[in-house]
């Protein structure tokens, strides 16, 4: 392979064959005015309309064009993860595959990143979707923002230009993909969003339902808790079985010093409510460790990828 590119572009598919060919044209055409070495990564996320192939004939045009075919649909998030392990540039980009997004914004948000940014995001400020997917979508925005502590308009637009050390730095699974600048800002990195244009949806349908509000405000949930916990199930689980723990150990303590004083041990809710609190203690250790396990291997996990064009092996 050549020298790393300065830019990688990451885009996700799904079931997108009739966008990508006028979407790569027009990332080509961004590339020129940008000026900078590039590369192109195409993640199929499964697709069964003929992206796979659309995607294998745009490798085929330029050794700079490289695609990852995943062996079945596992969702944005998995190909996005899919497609950072892979990229080789110092700057990420993501884009969709509908064209919605306008790659010519590319070199606004190259100057907002040299302004000090580790993270762009695009701001779709005259969306062009209906009402029934604007409405839910300003609610989510503005609670995140919220739980997030950084202000931003549109978390979950999926035009984003990122530092490398961003994207090396989080894990990706389930539908985090949505939380990405929340997930930064935690990490402490600068995060920032500029305005782009929002272009109507040309081929095909929305993949995305109405669950997703819904599963996203679960998913914010998730993404609080593994940040503000340090990524330590065992630090959260663990102090609260310990408090648990405490107080039935505590409440024992205390009978056993009335036994001793001559008060007749016998059965009482007390003595119950203790025995119970030491059980659950046990088990809140145990699962902030079981916790620990999971997220150690999860860690190491890869997605399973059907077919690489232009990677290394």
């Amino acid at each position: 392979m050549t020298d790393a590119p300065r830019l990688s572009v990451v885009i996700p598919a799904f079931n997108e064959a009739e966008s990508l060919p006028q979407l790569h044209a027009e990332v080509l055409a961004a590339m020129q005015t940008l000026g900078v070495t590039y590369e192109i990564l195409y993640v199929d996320d499964g697709s069964r309309d003929g992206t796979d192939k659309v995607i294998e004939k745009l490798c085929a045009s330029a050794p700079n064009v490289r695609g990852i075919l995943l062996q079945r649909n596992l969702g944005k998030s998995a190909a996005l993860a899919t497609g950072f392990k892979a990229v080789r540039g110092s700057l990420v980009c993501t884009m969709d595959a509908d064209l919605q997004d306008d790659p010519a914004e590319l070199p606004r948000m190259f100057e907002a990143l040299d302004g000090g940014l580790d993270l762009v995001s695009g701001w779709k400020v005259k969306r062009l979707d209906p009402i029934s997917k604007t409405l839910p979508s300003k609610l989510f925005n503005a609670v995140t923002s919220m739980v997030a502590g950084v202000r931003l308009h549109d978390f979950n637009c999926g035009f984003k230009l990122y530092r490398r050390e961003v994207v090396d730095s989080i894990e990706l699974y389930g539908e985090l993909h949505r939380f990405m600048p929340a997930l930064a800002h935690w990490r402490g990195f600068r995060v920032g969003e500029i305005g782009v244009h929002h272009r109507a949806r040309v081929f095909g349908k929305s993949k995305f339902g109405a669950s997703r509000f819904v599963n996203g405000f679960l998913d914010l949930l998730t993404a609080a808790f593994i940040s503000t916990s340090a990524l330590k199930p065992l630090h959260v689980f663990g102090r609260i079985g310990l408090l648990f723990l405490t107080t039935g150990f505590g409440l024992a303590l205390w009978f056993v010093a009335q036994w001793i004083h001559g008060d007749p041990l016998r059965v009482r809710p007390l003595m119950l409510g203790g025995a119970a609190c030491v059980l659950l203690g046990i088990q809140f250790i145990l699962m902030g460790l079981l916790g620990e396990m999971i997220a150690h291997l999860s860690a190491r996990a890869d997605y399973p990828v059907r077919r690489r064009f232009n990677l290394d092996a």
